[in-house]
This record gives C-alpha cells, sequence and structure tokens, in this order.
C-alpha cells in the first residue's frame, strides 16, 4: 500500500511538473526579451555606449601623472666643484603633475553631447531589436495555435470516417450496399490518417520553430497554452493605416535611432569645426631628486632643497594641419546628408511596412469573412448529403467529397482566421498596443 501511495506521489508530481511546462504568450516573450543573444548582442552595446558617455563627461577632469626613476652612473662623474672624478652615483627623481584643458571651442561638452546621442541611438536599436523578436515570438506561437486548430480538424474528420466505416460494415452484411462502398471508405480513411499525420508533423515543426526562437536547450516537454480566442467580428474595426503611421513616426524606435545618428553627425560637424580653434591648457607639477656619491649631502638636506614646483599655461594655435581641418568639416557635412536620407528611408520603410500590415489586415478580414459564410454554406450542405447517404439516396463517393469539402473549408477558415488576427496585432503593435492574445 506504501509502495502505491509513494508511486501516485510521484506520477501526480510529473503531471504537475508536465503541466507548468505550458508557457504563455507572454511567458514566450518575456524569456526571449532575456535570453536571445541578438538582444544580448544589443544590450552590450547599450552597455559600451554608457562607459563611452562616462568617460567624456570624466575627460573634463585634470589628468594627473606622477613617476618615479633611479639611475645608476659608473665612471668619470662630476664633482661639486665642478671638477672629475672615478666614482659611482645613483640618483633618485621623482614628479608630480596634472593637466587641464581650459578652452577648445567646447569640444569637450560637444563631445559629451555626441556620446548622449550615441547611447539614445543604442537604446532605440536595442528597442528594436525587442520588437523584432516579439513579433516573431507571436507569429510563431500563432502559428502553432494554427496548426493545433488543423489537427483538431483532422482528428474530427477520422472520428466520422472511422464511424462511418462502422455503419458501412453493418450495411455490408445486412446485403444492402456493396463491400466496393465499404472498401471506398476505408481508402477515404487513409487518406485522412495521412493528412492527419502530415498536420501533427506541421505542428511539431511549429513547436521546434517557437522553441529555437526561444533556444531552450530542452524542448521535449514544451507546451504552449490555448488560449480562449473570442469569435472575430465579421466586420472588425482596422485602425486607418495613415492614423497608424502619424502615431508610429513619432514612437517607433528605428525612427528614434535615425533621429539620434543625425543629431550626432550635426555634433560631428561642430566637433570639426572646434579642431581649428586654439587650444588653451593649464598645467602644475612638483618634483624632487636626491644623488648618492662621495662627500654628497645628506638626505634630509637634498629632500628639502632639491623640490621644484611649476605651474603654467600653454596656449596652441593651429596655423597649418595640410587641410586635415577641412576635410573633416567637409566630411562631417556629407555624413549628416547621408544620416538626413537614412531618416527619410527609415519613414518611408515604415510607411510601406504599416500599410502592407493594414491592406493585408483588411484582405485577411475580408478572407474571413467570406470563409466564415462558406463553411456555413457547406456545413449546411454536408447536413443534407449526410441525410441523404444515412437512406441510401447518396453514394459514398458523393458523401466523401461533401466531407472533404466541408474540412477544406473549416481549414481555410481556420488560416484565415488566424492570419487576420495576427495582422491585426501587427498593427496594433505599430499604434503603440502591446502584443496580447
Amino acid at each position: 500500500m506504501k509502495k502505491i501511495i509513494i508511486l501516485i506521489a510521484i506520477v501526480a508530481l510529473f503531471v504537475q511538473g508536465k503541466a507548468q511546462e505550458q508557457w504563455s504568450l507572454q511567458k514566450c516573450i518575456d524569456y526571449a526579451l532575456e535570453n536571445n543573444i541578438a538582444i544580448k548582442q544589443s544590450q552590450l552595446d547599450t552597455e559600451y555606449q554608457q562607459n563611452e558617455r562616462n568617460q567624456a563627461k570624466f575627460n573634463k577632469l585634470p589628468s594627473v601623472n606622477a613617476s618615479v626613476s633611479q639611475n645608476i652612473n659608473f665612471g668619470r662623474n662630476e664633482m661639486l666643484d665642478g671638477t672629475y672624478d672615478n666614482f659611482n652615483t645613483s640618483n633618485t627623481n621623482a614628479s608630480l603633475g596634472a593637466n587641464v584643458l581650459i578652452w577648445k571651442g567646447g569640444v569637450l561638452n560637444k563631445t559629451i553631447k555626441q556620446s548622449e546621442y550615441s547611447l539614445k541611438s543604442s537604446l532605440e536599436n536595442l528597442q528594436k531589436a525587442k520588437d523584432n523578436v516579439t513579433l516573431n515570438i507571436a507569429s510563431d506561437y500563432l502559428d502553432i495555435l494554427f496548426a493545433l486548430e488543423l489537427v483538431k480538424v483532422s482528428e474530427k474528420q477520422v472520428e466520422q470516417t472511422k464511424k462511418q466505416i462502422e455503419r458501412a460494415k453493418q450495411l455490408v452484411e445486412a446485403g444492402k450496399i456493396a463491400e466496393g462502398a465499404l472498401l471506398e471508405i476505408q481508402a477515404q480513411l487513409a487518406r485522412e490518417e495521412l493528412d492527419l499525420v502530415n498536420r501533427k508533423n506541421s505542428l511539431q515543426i511549429a513547436y521546434l520553430n517557437l522553441a529555437q526562437l526561444l533556444e531552450l536547450n530542452d524542448y521535449s516537454n514544451f507546451e504552449i497554452e490555448t488560449p480562449s480566442i473570442p469569435e472575430l467580428k465579421a466586420q472588425a474595426s482596422l485602425v486607418a493605416s495613415n492614423s497608424v503611421y502619424q502615431k508610429a513616426v513619432e514612437v517607433r524606435p528605428e525612427i528614434k535611432s535615425a533621429e539620434y545618428d543625425l543629431k550626432n553627425a550635426e555634433v560631428q560637424l561642430e566637433l570639426a569645426k572646434s579642431g581649428k580653434m586654439p587650444t588653451l591648457s593649464a598645467s602644475a607639477g612638483i618634483s624632487d631628486n636626491y644623488s648618492a656619491f662621495t662627500n654628497s649631502p645628506t638626505l634630509n638636506d637634498q629632500i628639502t632643497g632639491n623640490i621644484g614646483e611649476y605651474i603654467g599655461l600653454n596656449l596652441s594655435i593651429p596655423v597649418f594641419s595640410k587641410f586635415q581641418n577641412r576635410t573633416n568639416v567637409e566630411n562631417s557635412k556629407i555624413l549628416i546628408m547621408s544620416n538626413e536620407l537614412n531618416l527619410e528611408s527609415a519613414k518611408k520603410t515604415l510607411r510601406k511596412q504599416i500599410e502592407q500590415v493594414y491592406t493585408n489586415a483588411v484582405a485577411s478580414m475580408e478572407s474571413y469573412n467570406a470563409n466564415r459564410i462558406a463553411v456555413k454554406s457547406m456545413e449546411e450542405s454536408f447536413r443534407y448529403i449526410e441525410e441523404k447517404y444515412n437512406v441510401g439516396r447518396v453514394n459514398s463517393v458523393e458523401y466523401n467529397d461533401a466531407k472533404t469539402n466541408l474540412a477544406i473549408s473549416q481549414s481555410n477558415l481556420i488560416q484565415a482566421k488566424y492570419e487576420f488576427i495576427f495582422r491585426s496585432k501587427i498593427l496594433d503593435f505599430y499604434n503603440g498596443i502591446p502584443i496580447e492574445l
């Protein structure tokens, strides 16, 4: 009895663990955003740009350097009285100096501004990478739901055909139909079972695609939740593409990134012009030294007597740089024009994508409505054929044709349904609405 209880507990834990493997769409998205390699690479680039921004700010601080040197001389060396003699000397020198840039055409502040734009552009690229992953996850997730419904349609079709075979066997035994009719139905079952196998394989491939996109190491028990999707309205409300574009152009990361790149290039032009400006810097320092030789002063006397201090200003005026400054300015202007074109191209690409998504969403909605009507018509037609078949007024070929046509219509309706869901979700996504099921 104790062993049975333990076994039941183990099975219960297994079933519970398996149930916990079900992933919602949001869980898939959250996991991908945390583990996707492309996103991690974008995050590293953002961290790099953050370091560059911080360093640009640190560059306003003075630079401080310390040095210590030790030299030993052998042979003839100068004495304190100016004469030379053969003896060994040991010299120790120490210094501490600082240097700070006072002015160079505002280059430090401009560099900080440029690094800020680079960081903001990197952050927008990171968001763009996250958006791409989110859309791909949603697409693969809906592919699984689509494949699941097709499998259900095939399973129902196989179940109906098996019942039809059992009934046909009884009719053959009773001599009411020929054995050929039974063989025809059995052949139909074989075709439907093959179709079911193919659809199950498609389901496994859809699962594999999503698992690989999530970069799961082990997806043997990977299973998604099947959300309750409400019946789609015959006349769904779709936001016009122009309205979506007007909002998307203000918030989409690819547009913001291009705008920051343009501002970065404009600051680069200001930096290039700064190359023509004079540079004013200040420096200060302190040094000391000690020499050890025959009859040399004591260490204390030398340390206190050899201290040297300095402070100074340095003005550097560029006179001729082999036209390097002029080249930098011209190249910066070219870079601005290139980034202006990139921004314009990004906006046109966004408009094109939104218009295509909107057109596809409208087409899929119309397709869904048409297929919904077609399925109702096919269901009525099949019901009529089935009633005639049950009383022997229709042969098995006509019956199977009607059932196949109904299954095709149902599959087309399912496909149109999920196409419309996905297209409308993308349109909402461009409109700033998160993807949810």
